[in-house]
């Protein structure tokens, strides 16, 4: 203990004219007080500290800072009466300060030592406060102590004092907190109390700059303060370091799970007090109630390198985790390279990658494991059981930080689902909840449920189609070259098991095959013979071969190379198919790509519906209007960018199309069709398709002319409006297409599209007349 003048918060507290001054007297009051009603044997001790400040003459008037060297007996008592008794002094940081101000005269060797505990050069403050952010936090504690006693009200603020920073040789972060009680100060009014307004107050208070208001309310020259503050300032790394846990699970921004196990992982090595030691999340996540991987490394990632996809399939993943799962238990050891750890197989991969102390702690939530916690050092670091036993108090955040992440996983599949396999996606999805709660409110209220109809009036349609030009001649193509191979095939064979077979059976099939080319040859193959050649190959062949390779085993190699030929996965006579095929599959999949890619940037300026499907190609529908967002004004202008975006999606679609042909199996093209409808229809959900659908008469006249003009051709001529290269646009009116003619015009001056318009006119087709187009050659690099 000694008696020394220190000031804690350097400069920053000297900045507020304040009538303060140190005084025995509170305490004393204190302590005469309770040696009036104390009735056990403290109330000895409390009659001493007053027999000891009359025998020493203390002044009750007002002590100078300068004298308080002369009262170090007196404060040794108020130490004594005043400090835990079970806290030895050597551990505790105590001391007695200013009133209202930070500075310390008196106080245990453990409190200055603490003070004197400074970063050093090149250590960073975490917690950093400007001259400022000191007089607030300074008023803020005054005007609290002023309400508290002088009008019995309790400030909505808490003010916390700690000090941190990171040790630049370590990395470890320290936390420290000062805890003032000001029970011994006493306030006194100079003259009669302001009246204040405690609603405003109450408001305003927790603001950033609600001291000023007080200041103007209740400036501080009113008011007298006397006594003294006692100080108590604790380490509260491990504290703050759980604090920090939590804080994450709290305040989580979506994509930044990065930053958030960084903290965490910093917040663990904090509360161990040991930057060597490594630690790793490894998450139980299950998909229909079998453990998949998880794609979320937290820390080193150690686990995951072991347990994860770069080392198991995932069927050997879910075999070891649910076996694992089925009876969790811990495991810990100093040195997973000791004999005893050498003979244990599933620490080998862990020892490889150059692990020496190894734990993992199985984590719960809600009495259900949700992962593992890992902790380990590599070859010239070892931690023990104590150094383990320092987690304990972070095992709940851990587990719910760990519940989080499997809701959020569960979260996000639910989410694709949503996206890739049902109507209900982010535009609608309001309209969806809002549908929902009222269904639930009726529910819960037992009012007769009807469920409302999901609807959009008044929106504007959009629709276009990337189709695969001549799909249906080009795969017709591939069938017959592949039947004619594969007819050829089954004759050389035959003819070479002829030899060996020479039955009625062998001759009959013989025939058979012959009588089946010579019908292709002609092309005289009628659907009905498409079916009986189908049987022919596929039964009546097959099961005679099979038959014969039993038999006669002379011609099981004839056979076995027949056989061969015919696997639908990699037979010869699947060949043009398979390469038709392929073709297709890359063209769907570099437009659906596209279309994914784009999803996005369309909702930005304006929500709006989006829909693709499949046919030979891609097609869809995009819906936007005011009822699409009832809390965003509706603007033309958004109509318009889409409009613009229609053409030049169009455009880069064929770009990606025509660049794939040298890559493709079969050359197969692309043609581009969009149509313009420039009404406004109604939409609505149908939960039998689990799709939109117009609705009403006239807007069914809409998906109508939609079905009908992909195979539209030019009045009077058999050319097809929609060709390779080129993009079509199909309107009624000219009117219609008012919007896209800027667009065009502005694409053409770019380079995108060239300079010529064909202005058409289309055939009439089913109930529908007066069709025009335009269309646009795409200009390629």
């Amino acid at each position: 203990m000694k008696v020394e003048i220190q000031e804690v918060s350097g400069f920053h507290s000297l900045g507020l004219e304040i009538d303060v001054a140190i005084s025995f007297m509170p305490f004393i009051r204190f302590v005469a007080q309770r040696a009036a009603e104390e009735t056990t044997p403290k109330a000895v001790f409390y009659k001493k500290i007053l027999e000891y400040f009359r025998q020493q003459q203390i002044p009750e008037t007002d002590i100078a800072l300068d004298d308080v060297h002369q009262y170090e007996g007196f404060f040794e008592h108020v130490y004594t009466c005043l400090s835990p008794v079970l806290s030895p002094e050597k551990d505790l940081a105590w001391g007695l300060s200013f009133p209202v101000n930070p500075r310390i005269f008196y106080g245990t060797d453990r409190l200055f030592e603490m003070i004197g505990q400074k970063p050093s050069d090149g250590d960073e403050y975490l917690i950093k406060k400007t001259v400022e952010d000191f007089i607030k936090e300074r008023l803020n504690l005054i005007y609290t102590l002023i309400l508290r006693r002088l009008y019995n009200f309790h400030v909505p603020v808490k003010v916390q004092q700690y000090l941190a920073w990171r040790n630049h040789e370590t990395g470890l972060l320290s936390y420290y907190e000062a805890n003032v009680n000001t029970d011994f100060v006493e306030i006194t009014p100079k003259g009669e109390l302001p009246v204040i307004d405690f609603v405003e107050l109450y408001a305003r208070f927790s603001e950033d700059n609600g001291h000023l208001l007080l200041e103007k309310m209740l400036p501080l020259h009113l008011f007298r303060f006397r006594g003294f503050a006692v100080l108590n300032i604790s380490d509260v790394t491990a504290q703050m370091a759980v604090e920090n846990i939590k804080k994450v699970r709290l305040n989580r921004i979506p994509g930044d799970g990065a930053t958030r196990y960084r903290n965490i992982i910093e917040s663990l090595k904090t509360l161990v007090q040991n930057n060597k030691i490594e630690f790793d999340l490894f998450p139980f996540v299950r998909v229909n109630n079998r453990a998949v991987f998880g794609y979320e490394t937290g820390g080193t990632g150690i686990m995951f390198k072991v347990w994860g996809g770069d080392r198991l399939t995932p069927e050997a993943f879910t075999r070891q985790a649910e076996s694992y799962f089925a009876k969790p238990i811990s495991f810990f050891s100093p040195d997973i390279g000791g004999e005893k750890e050498k003979q244990i197989a599933f620490l080998e991969p862990f020892r490889n990658l150059g692990v020496r102390s190894l734990a993992m702690l199985p984590v719960f939530f809600d009495e259900t494991a949700v992962g593992v916690l890992g902790m380990h050092t590599w070859r010239d670091e070892v931690f023990d059981e104590k150094t383990l036993a320092m987690l304990e108090p972070a095992v709940e955040p851990i587990a719910q930080l760990l519940q989080i992440y499997i809701d959020e996983f569960n979260l996000e599949l639910e989410s694709i689902i949503k996206e890739k396999f049902t109507s209900v996606q982010p535009s609608v999805q309001w309209k969806f909840n809002e549908t929902a709660w009222h269904f639930l409110y009726k529910k819960k209220k037992n009012i007769p449920i009807e469920v409302e109809p999901i609807c959009f009036r008044e929106v504007y349609p959009l629709y276009g189609a990337i189709d695969i030009r001549n799909s249906t001649v080009e795969r017709n193509a591939a069938i017959r070259t592949d039947l004619n191979f594969h007819l050829a095939l089954l004759d050389k064979t035959l003819a070479s098991l002829a030899s060996m077979d020479n039955s009625s059976i062998m001759q009959e099939l013989r025939y058979s095959c012959g009588k089946w080319i010579r019908t292709f040859n002609a092309d005289e193959l009628s659907s009905a013979d498409e079916t009986g050649l189908s049987t022919f190959l596929d039964f009546k062949i097959s099961d005679y071969f099979t038959h014969l390779q039993q038999y006669e085993p002379d011609t099981r190699d004839v056979i076995a190379g027949y056989l061969d030929a015919t696997q639908p996965k990699t037979g010869e006579v699947f060949g043009n198919r398979k390469a038709f095929e392929h073709s297709m599959q890359m063209i769907n999949d570099a437009v659906n790509d596209y279309f994914e890619s784009e999803k996005e940037k369309l909702q930005q300026p304006y929500p709006c519906y989006f829909e693709k499907f499949r046919t030979d190609g891609v097609e869809y529908d995009i819906y936007i209007g005011q009822s699409m967002n009832p809390e965003k004004p509706f603007n033309h202008f958004y109509l318009k960018n889409l409009r613009l975006w229609q053409l030049s999606s169009m455009i880069a679609v064929a770009k990606t199309t025509h660049a794939l042909l040298p890559d493709m199996p079969r050359r197969l093209s692309t043609t581009q069709l969009i149509f313009v409808h420039n009404h406004m229809i109604d939409i609505s959900f149908r939960p039998d398709e689990r799709k939109f659908d117009v609705e009403g008469a006239y807007n069914i006249r809409y998906q109508m002319i939609k079905k009908r003009i992909d195979k539209v051709h030019l009045r009077n001529t058999g050319e097809r409006l929609t060709q390779p290269d080129t993009i079509a646009l199909i309107y009624f009116q000219k009117k219609d297409i008012e919007d896209y003619l800027p667009f065009i015009s502005y694409l053409q001056e770019t380079n995108a599209l060239a300079p010529e318009t064909e202005e058409l006119d289309l055939e009439d087709l089913q109930g529908l007349s007066g069709l025009q187009a335009l269309r646009l050659r795409i200009v390629y690099d």
